[in-house]
């Protein structure tokens, strides 16, 4: 794992050459502030510039260290008293005195003290306003628009010491790297560099491989010994692994509002919950649309990609690719990066799972506006979400469930049955919740995930479909089906302004004990037919005819449901109830239920 994000920081690297110089001694920096000088030393001016990036001598940490030319104004000036900083920052300047284009800066601090440092700490708050002193200085020259530690001849040396330093310490040091297996950098008993932006981690960054204790250390090696990985690997993992935390844009979005505004967009990262990120890149960097499509299904393109890999046609011939593809899923444990899942594989493998991924989460629903039905492919995110409770501060249960999805989908696994548990919980929270009553409580996001999860840990059991499947005789389908009619008698007979109506008050009850529960609902059913024969004859015949025919695919009622039962029952409620409204046109007696229960689909 650590040796694929080392290889894409070194193609990273080269994919972002251009002009610039690509050497482990040098690194990119943002500066702010300019800090004018004339050739012999004495100072010029400040200059506020619009914060960039420039390459500077590239250091793994600052502490006790110094950065040649580019720095705060702690370590440029002594400014605030810091004196260690700034001694530190003269050192470094020493080391390299003997180039030529830091003569002009080595005046500054010395032969022209007074009309050069002096004078620009005198001068610093006067020409920089507190909000821009936190900026790093760069020094340039006022008769020239180069900045001193941009010039060939200074990159040059600096990568030349490194060099020299790096020769140095593999004298006697051969040890082979644990990813490259080569011995041209040395592998050192230093920090590897931080990771920023990782969820749930410490904002000055975190590191993935660490050995600060000695329980962590064996055979006798003493801190980053233990991992054996060289400088060079060391940096470019770093760099991989920032890039993908990192990388984005920009995008112009429109909220629940309708109001535009602009929002940040990962182009290799997906957030799940606070302390949850998903990174994920191909080995040749390649932009994959069926990561887009997991976010925003569309049902053509979803049809077109099942029937590439599924039909046995030509079309599968377009996915034959010899790329990898990489996940990684990884939370933030104070300084440390904790690694919660790995995946490599093949594209062709990829594609074919996230085919397999929207045939199973397929389910039907019946479009209002259109007035037909269609089958529709869930949101990832929403199936995430539809389990999560967004009452309770923290709740990191979203987050596991991601993580197995996110396999599920990738990989073709198999998601945990709690996660039915989660589900089925959502439902009946939502059942009890008077301010949720008007709402169906088994969405389609919800069916969609309670079919993947039954389905992919079914045994050689009855396969549940994406839309109502009449010769499906399992009794807790068939219950949930019975159940969903008695709803339409109800609202049929009462109309859509009851209180609490039997989905509010016996969902719960039904699905997990149906003996007791159907036998209460029978009694008030027969009273709802009674007051709806009376009123709407034609009606009332069609729902009594259905029902009986749905009580003649159950012998008896069982006294308790399992788990994936419940799951049943849930889908059998759904189903039954988008079949009711899709067959207006066959029964128009039908219409008046469709008109109650419009609102609640």
């Amino acid at each position: 794992m650590i040796k694929e994000f080392s290889e894409l920081g070194k193609r990273i690297r080269e994919q972002n050459a251009d002009s610039r110089i690509i050497h482990d001694a040098i690194k990119e920096e943002p500066m702010s502030i300019d800090l004018i000088i004339k050739e012999d030393g004495s100072f010029d001016r400040f200059a506020i510039m619009e914060k960039r990036m420039t390459q500077v001598e590239a250091i793994t940490a600052k502490k006790g260290k110094a950065r040649l030319l580019l720095d705060k104004v702690e370590e440029v000036l002594g400014y605030g008293g810091e004196t260690k900083k700034h001694d530190l920052f003269l050192k470094k300047i020493e080391e390299y005195s003997h180039i030529q284009e830091l003569k002009p800066v080595i005046a500054f601090y010395n032969d022209s003290k007074m009309n050069g440092i002096n004078k620009a700490l005198f001068s610093f708050e006067e020409q920089v306003d507190e909000k821009e002193r936190k900026g790093n200085i760069a020094f340039r020259i006022s008769s020239s628009n180069h900045r001193i530690h941009e010039e060939q001849a200074v990159i040059q040396e600096i990568i030349n010491k490194y060099e020299a330093d790096q020769k140095s310490k593999l004298k006697g040091n051969s040890k082979s790297c644990s990813l490259c297996g080569r011995t041209d950098y040395p592998v050192e008993n230093k920090p590897h560099g931080m990771i920023k932006r990782v969820p749930d981690g410490q904002m000055a960054g975190c590191a993935l491989v660490s050995y600060n204790e000695r329980a962590f250390e064996s055979y006798g090696l003493v801190g980053n010994f233990n991992s054996s990985i060289c400088t060079n690997c060391a940096r470019t993992y770093v760099e991989g692994l920032n890039w993908l935390l990192s990388n984005g844009s920009e995008k112009v979005i429109t909220d629940g509002k309708g109001k535009e505004k602009l929002s940040f967009k990962y182009n290799n990262r997906k957030n799940f919950g606070s302390d949850t990120a998903i990174l994920f890149w191909t080995k040749r960097n390649q932009t994959l649309s069926e990561i887009d499509m997991l976010d925003e299904p569309d049902s053509g393109a979803v049809a077109i990609l099942i029937d590439s890999f599924f039909s046995g046609d030509n079309k599968v011939s377009q996915y034959l690719d010899d790329d990898l593809f990489y996940s990684c899923t990884l939370s933030g444990a104070a300084a440390r990066i904790a690694i919660r899942d790995w995946i490599e594989l093949s594209l062709p493998s990829f594609k074919r799972e996230i085919a397999h991924w929207f045939q199973d989460i397929a389910i039907e629903r019946y479009n209002f506006e259109q007035k037909k039905s269609e089958i529709l492919y869930s949101r990832f995110f929403e199936l995430v979400e539809c389990t999560k409770n967004k009452k309770v501060k923290g709740d990191t249960s979203s987050s596991r469930i991601a993580v197995h999805l996110w396999n599920a989908a990738l990989k073709g696994t198999i998601p945990p049955i709690w996660i039915l548990s989660a589900v089925l919980k959502r439902v009946r929270v939502m059942e009890s919740d008077e301010n949720k009553r008007k709402k169906d409580s088994v969405t389609q996001v919800r069916a969609a995930l309670i079919r993947l999860v039954l389905n992919r840990n079914s045994k050689g059991g009855k396969m549940i479909q994406e839309k109502l499947d009449e010769t499906n005789s399992s009794p807790a389908y068939v219950c949930g089906r019975i159940f969903a009619m008695l709803e339409s008698i109800q609202r049929a007979a009462l109309g859509k302004n009851v209180n609490a109506g039997i989905r509010e008050r016996f969902f719960s009850f039904a699905s997990t004990n149906p003996s007791p529960a159907f036998g209460r609902l029978m009694k008030m059913s027969q009273n709802h037919l009674t007051k709806l024969k009376t009123e709407k004859y034609g009606l009332a015949v069609v729902l009594d005819k259905e029902l009986q025919e749905l009580f003649c695919l159950i012998q008896e009622f069982p006294a308790v449901f399992s788990l994936e039962q419940q799951g049943q029952f849930a889908i059998g409620y759904y189903h039954q109830k988008q079949s009711i409204f899709s067959r207006v046109k066959e029964k128009p007696e039908l219409k008046e239920v469709l008109e109650d229960d419009s609102e609640m689909a």
